[in-house]
């Protein structure tokens, strides 16, 4: 099934970190915002790496001077599997790169981190940083543990 990316990214001309995932979940569609699905551990882990209850999502991101996007403008997905995508347009990261202060690009799970590689990184030229899924499909032993230590490498390019 054809899917658009219908999110806006979240940055201002601040942001340090970019985070890139794949291509929001039904649910995140549903909810007009990223990681939405209640059992995904991206805001949970955001708010252990930095100490503190995330109440606003988005005014927690520009605190901490972290953009959110997706690699993926449009594919073909079914429901919300990364392994079923095909047929993908990538998304266009100039305007985020151009204005702001991107040091540092992070992509979440695998799937956002090959994409990435294949379709942005030859325009951008710049590494991406490879960090665990927070999917509730990720369900490797320890999970909490290690989605924590990797995430906070966020953290030290943002204080």
């Amino acid at each position: 099934m054809k899917v658009y990316h219908t999110l806006e990214p979240i940055y201002n001309q601040n942001s340090k970190v970019l985070i890139l995932g794949s291509m929001p979940s039904v649910k995140s569609r549903e909810e007009n915002f990223y990681y939405a699905h209640p059992r995904n551990r991206f805001w949970k882990t955001l708010a252990k790496v930095y100490n503190e209850e995330i109440t606003d999502k988005k005014e927690f991101l520009l605190k901490h001077k972290i953009a959110l996007f997706d690699v993926i403008k449009e594919c073909d997905i079914e429901a919300s599997s990364d392994s079923t995508i095909k047929n993908v347009v990538p998304n266009d990261l100039s305007e985020i790169l151009k204005n702001s202060k991107i040091e540092a690009i992070f992509t979440t799970g695998t799937k956002a981190y090959t994409l990435y590689q294949k379709y942005i990184f030859p325009k951008t030229n710049i590494k991406a940083i490879p960090l665990p899924s927070t999917s509730p499909a990720n369900s490797k032993k320890d999970i909490e543990e290690i989605l924590v230590k990797a995430y906070s490498e966020i953290k030290k390019k943002t204080t």
